[in-house]
Parts: C-alpha cells; structure tokens; sequence
C-alpha cells in the first residue's frame, strides 16, 4: 500500500498491544483476556488521543488474528445517538453469527457518552441479552454520562493522559523512520502543546514535516496555532502590574496577527496560572476569571469583548488587591 499520503495517526497506530505507549498497567491487565481466552463486558474512559480506540482495535486483532475484521464492528455513538440505532444496528451485529472458531464477537461503541438514556437503556438490555456471543467495549470521555446499570456491568480502564517521557518515545520513533530531525527545543513544544494527546503530537509534527525535515519549535508553534508559553507569561505579567495598554496589544497580536482561537489562549492562561508563584488568593480569583470567560464563550458570546473584558478584570482585581 502506498503510504505516502497516508494521514501519520493511522499509519503509526499500533498493531499489538505491546506497542501501545504510556498505558502500562492497562496494557498488562488486556494481554491478560487474550492469555486467559475470554473477555468482559469493557468501559473505557479518559480524555482524547490516550489510547482508547486503538486499545479496544489492538485487543480484537490479537482474540481473532487473520479474523478480526469479520468479528469486530466499530461504531461511533456519536453519529447516531438514539434508541434506533442500538435496536437496529447494534442489536443486528450482536444477534448474528461469529466467523470462524471464536468464542464470540466484539463490539466496540466509541464516544458511548453521546447516546440518549433511553438509547443507554435499550443498549443494556442487548448486552444482557446477548452476552454469550457478543462482548461490547464501550469508549468514553466523561464515565459520568453512562449510566449506572451499564458501568455495573462492565471492567472500567481509565486511560491517564500520556506523559511527557510516552510523547518523546513516539515521536522519536516517528522521526526516525520518517527520516526527520526535531530539535530539543521543538520536542519540548510537541509536549507543550500535546497536553497528553498523542494525536495532537504526531499531527503537530506531520504539519510540520511537510514543509521542512528539520523542525524547530516555531514551526511547532505556527502549525499548531499555539502561543509560546514566554508570551502567555508576559500576557500574565502586564495583566498583573495593571498595563492594560501593553496586555490589550499583546492580546491582539495573538488572536488576531497569529490567529490563535480564544479557548485556546484560556487554556494555555490556565495551565500558566497554575504554575506561576503568586499570591494565592490572587491566583484564585483569576483562575475563577478565566472559568467566567470560558463559560461565556461556551454560550456563544463575543470572543473580541469577552477576551479584552478577561484582561480588564485581571487588571482591576489586581489593582484592588495593593
């Protein structure tokens, strides 16, 4: 197959377990349903990009091998999210027959937290009903919006995100065979801007490999539309000493000259307000500033107002706090 044009997420997802990075534990424990020959009912939860999907993948190519693509059916909740498609699609998979020698078959539900209660309540009558032949791992970002009568009914893996040393390995391994060099500080960024999402570290350095081999960290930093955490520190700075002037214009530079989207600022702001060393009772009221925003934004106000009123509040708590 030509893989030239190949997107990298699918070219370097892995093919067995073992290749799975940064999950260890839950790693061991699944290796342990293919020695032993038989599987639960499965839940997994955790936040983008940590390894969910090509666990549950990665787990039905090793019960099945040359099978696995006739015994597994992946399905995306989140595309159909009503009672109809556990009683006709779901339901048609689970009641029809296995291919070959297998014990039964899997169904993998991604983003399950997108499906209607009532659609959760039909899906845990077929997995009763079918629990013989069929084996459901379901997929989620918030285990909270599953409701209990199906987590009861399932072994729960809560897949961390990905640390630091996982990211490196990964994208040490990309760059090796696709003949790329990253420098120190471009790897930090990778790590920077991946949060522990490892789709967001290979996109990052596919985006950038496709204009040069040599990839530093601003080149990172553009792809990716990702303010360098320097600028978010000075962001903070001026916002703190009360240089509204200099906060205002620093923020029009980023949002508007290098494009970054509003949520994103918010977010880089936050991780920085958690590690900056500062009053602590100040820190609080403007991390409680930054969750206002986020909040407004979410409920679809004015980016520009909200952004400039974001720092006009950091600038007036401030100033009330000398």
């Amino acid at each position: 197959m030509d893989e030239t044009h190949t997107i990298w997420i699918e070219k370097y997802r892995p093919q067995k377990l073992a290749d799975i990075v940064g999950q260890d534990e839950i790693v061991e424990r699944l290796s342990s349903y293919v020695k032993s020959g038989n599987l639960p009912h499965l839940l997994f939860t955790g936040s983008a990009g940590v390894g969910k999907t090509t666990a549950a993948v990665t787990l039905a190519r090793e019960f099945f091998k040359d099978n696995w693509q006739r015994n597994f059916k992946e399905m995306n909740a989140s595309d159909e999210r009503g009672i109809d498609v556990v009683r006709n699609q779901i339901k048609e998979f689970a009641r029809t027959g296995r291919d070959g020698d297998v014990a039964f078959k899997i169904l993998f539900l991604d983003e399950a937290d997108a499906l209607t209660t009532d659609a959760q309540s039909a899906l845990r009558r077929t997995m009763e009903t079918y629990a013989q032949t069929c084996r459901f791992i379901l997929s989620c970002n918030y285990s909270s919006k599953i409701i209990d009568p199906i987590q009861s009914r399932c072994a729960i893996y809560r897949f961390k995100p990905l640390g630091p040393d996982a990211i490196r390995e990964e994208v040490r391994r990309i760059a090796s065979r696709e003949g790329l060099t990253i420098t120190d500080g471009a790897m930090d960024a990778i790590v920077y801007i991946a949060q522990g999402d490892m789709r967001k570290a290979i996109n990052a350095i596919q985006g950038a490999a496709i204009i040069t081999p040599t990839i530093d960290e601003k080149q990172i930093y553009a792809i990716t539309s990702t303010a360098r955490p320097d600028e978010i520190d000075e962001l903070l700075s001026l916002s703190i000493r009360g240089d509204f002037d200099g906060a205002e214009s620093l923020l029009a530079q980023l949002l508007h000259e290098r494009g970054i989207a509003p949520n994103e600022l918010i977010n880089q702001c936050y991780r920085a307000l958690l590690k900056r060393d500062m009053d602590r009772g100040l820190k609080v009221q403007l991390i409680d500033h930054l969750g206002e925003t986020d909040f407004r934004l979410s409920e679809g106000a004015n980016s520009d107002i909200q952004m400039e009123a974001l720092i006009a509040r950091f600038v007036l708590t401030t100033q009330k706090g000398r």
